[in-house]
């Protein structure tokens, strides 16, 4: 064969390679949009049906017919902000179509990120059984996995193309060669293994350098992955009801027991009841078209109708809340509220954040900033475990100290006396260092915490 025409041979099954690896690459990116869909957009939108906010299947080019196609970028990172500048008709449609209910603001997401997003949306088949119109019935964990996952699989999969390029340009390499007859005497016969093995032989010694470095980064990337199982830190779930902690929590210095009212008395402290909420905005509809949305949900879930009569009444046709659920220990795990609020005297910024300047929903605060609140723990304790684990409970039981000799707590007072009247020797280890942690009486027993 002519050594033109085998080049020409080469180069094609390069470039099918190539396009392939482009395949791969597409495919990745629709795993991208799929896992921002379910963890951006599934609370409030499905795929076919409308729901609190309309359906995204062929939402580009529903404003593309409007005119604005280059506008639902910005509608989708603030679109508050979109309808504010007059600029666009269509925002201001939608949000009239959908009584005034306000999308959450996304500008954490970027033009690519939008477009893989609407991208997946408009491949889904809408005559399957499943469809996509239950997607936004998934749950926060599912949301959570698959916003998790898809991020590892891109790499993979950017990981297969790379490897199909570096296979193809040296396959492309070895034939040119073959083709120009500058190989090596006698290696025009060898396959791909028998040239591997020559050449790993004559470099043997940096072959098994780099294959003993190869090894240990496996099996340490290994226990590095397992150390990572069940870290939850910054995870912070869309919510139904925009709800600003700062305006309710400081602004208007609302205590943190009045919504969340059993965590005095109850392993859980509680969501708001309607009720609770409907206490105060039975009167307080909101300042701004902003508020007045997420009040409106209020009022319909508590079945409350503002027009009816001189100052509103009950239609008796309620909707209930579904929030999304932030702090969620495993099943083997105990933990009580109570415990830690009363007998521990445990603020709950020491373990939730500073929620007087949280504008946000609820997330699970990492420890950095945890160490950041003034008077953290009574001891000032500088967290390094990641918050939710168990690292972060033990190194909180082992730092933080009780008193025992205060009365305000029955359950420390009745230690206290067992341990002066039974073994007060143990005592006076335990206050050798000037206090008493946790630990010493017993935070570290596996039984106190696990079932």
């Amino acid at each position: 064969m002519p050594v033109f025409q085998r080049v020409v041979q080469i180069l094609s099954s390069a470039r099918v390679m190539f396009l392939f690896a482009l395949i791969l690459l597409c495919g990745s990116s629709f795993a991208q949009g799929e896992g921002l869909f379910k963890a951006k957009c599934a609370t409030c939108h499905a795929v076919f049906k409308n729901g609190t906010g309309p359906k995204l299947y062929e939402a580009r080019k529903r404003w593309e017919d409007a005119g604005e196609g280059d506008l639902i970028y910005e509608w989708v990172r603030n679109n508050a902000a979109l309808r504010a500048s007059g600029k666009s008709v269509r925002a201001i449609e939608v949000f009239q179509e959908y009584n005034g209910s306000v999308m959450s603001a996304f500008g954490d997401l970027t033009d690519d990120q939008i477009s893989s997003i609407l991208d997946w949306v408009d491949s889904q088949d809408p005559n399957a059984s499943a469809g996509g119109g239950n997607v936004a019935q998934a749950t926060s964990t599912d949301i959570s996995v698959e916003e998790e996952e898809s991020i590892p699989w891109i790499w993979i999969v950017m990981g297969i193309m790379f490897s199909i390029i570096i296979m193809a340009v040296g396959g492309v390499r070895r034939e040119l060669k073959i083709a120009t007859k500058e190989s090596d005497k006698g290696s025009e016969g060898l396959t791909y293994i028998d040239e591997f093995k020559v050449w790993a032989w004559k470099y043997r010694l940096y072959v098994g350098l780099t294959t003993l470095v190869i090894v240990v980064s496996l099996i340490v990337g290994f226990f590095q992955t397992l150390y990572s199982v069940n870290i939850v830190e910054a995870y912070q779930p869309s919510q139904p009801i925009a709800f600003p902690h700062d305006v309710h929590a400081g602004v208007n210095g609302i205590d943190c027991k009045y919504c969340h009212n059993s965590v005095t008395k109850s392993k859980s402290a509680g969501l708001p009841t309607v009720n609770v909420c409907m206490n105060c905005h039975k009167k307080i509809n909101g300042e701004g078209e902003e508020y007045q949305g997420e009040i409106a949900k209020i009022y319909a879930a508590a079945g409350w109708d503002p027009t009816r009569g001189p100052s509103g009444a009950y239609t008796n046709q309620t909707e209930p809340i579904v929030w999304n659920k932030v702090h969620n220990l495993p099943d083997h795990v105990y933990f009580n509220h109570s415990q830690h609020v009363v007998v521990g005297g445990l603020d709950c910024k020491q373990c939730h954040g500073d929620m007087t300047k949280l504008n946000e929903t609820a997330k699970v605060q990492p420890y950095q900033e945890l160490n950041k609140i003034e008077e953290n723990i009574e001891s000032k304790i500088e967290f390094d475990r990641a918050t939710m684990t168990m690292g972060w409970c033990i190194q909180c039981h082992e730092q933080s100290s009780v008193n025992i000799t205060d009365g305000k707590s029955g359950y420390y007072t009745e230690i206290h006396d067992r341990l002066k009247e039974n073994d007060y020797n143990l005592l006076t280890k335990y206050n050798e260092d000037g206090r008493v942690s946790v630990s010493e009486l017993g935070g570290w027993e596996c039984s106190k915490c696990h079932y």
